[in-house]
């Protein structure tokens, strides 16, 4: 396993339209024994309900979102360039169906409960604050339902409290 440091969230030079949006980030669940992960690329951080957040968006069709709404926890990993091809598999493959991790060949590591992927080298822990639907009625840009929603599969917003940012 690899060394990981608290991070001083004020310290933090973090560019979100590059680090999620381009580079992408694994979200990492556990609920009772069961454990998985899944590439995202929509999200972000920021200060809701006085707090320092992060949020994430989840399909309904994802394992990762069964998870997620049995438990109290998540994290962000995020990696380097070297570690795009297993971004990619995450993002295909369900964890339902296979042990993701042995076959990408990458590890859980935990930050108290919370778990992360060992082999990235900035992960950011979050206690679920709130989980919100997305409802095609919210909408107010007609095109948004046919572009990203025309199978009708949605997505769920999750906001969590930042409690620990690590850094390798």
């Amino acid at each position: 396993m690899h060394a990981f440091q608290p991070y001083p969230v004020d310290l933090i030079e973090f560019d979100p339209f590059t680090k999620i949006g381009k580079e992408w980030m694994l979200i990492t669940v556990k609920s009772g024994d069961k454990i998985n992960a899944m590439t995202a690329s929509w999200g972000g951080v920021g200060v809701l309900w006085g707090k320092n957040t992060a949020y994430i968006f989840v399909r309904e069709s994802r394992y990762t979102k069964e998870l997620i709404d049995e438990s109290d926890h998540f994290s962000l990993t995020f990696f380097d360039s070297s570690c795009k091809s297993a971004m990619k598999y995450f993002g295909i493959v369900s964890g339902r169906k296979e042990d993701k991790f042995k076959t990408a060949k990458m590890n859980i590591n935990y930050y108290e409960e919370i778990p992360f992927i060992d082999e990235g080298n900035f992960v950011i822990c979050c206690k679920k604050m709130s989980a919100t639907p997305i409802l095609p009625e919210q909408f107010l840009d007609p095109d948004i339902k046919q572009q990203w929603y025309a199978d009708g599969d949605l997505h769920t917003m999750y906001v969590g409290e930042i409690v620990q940012i690590l850094a390798r």
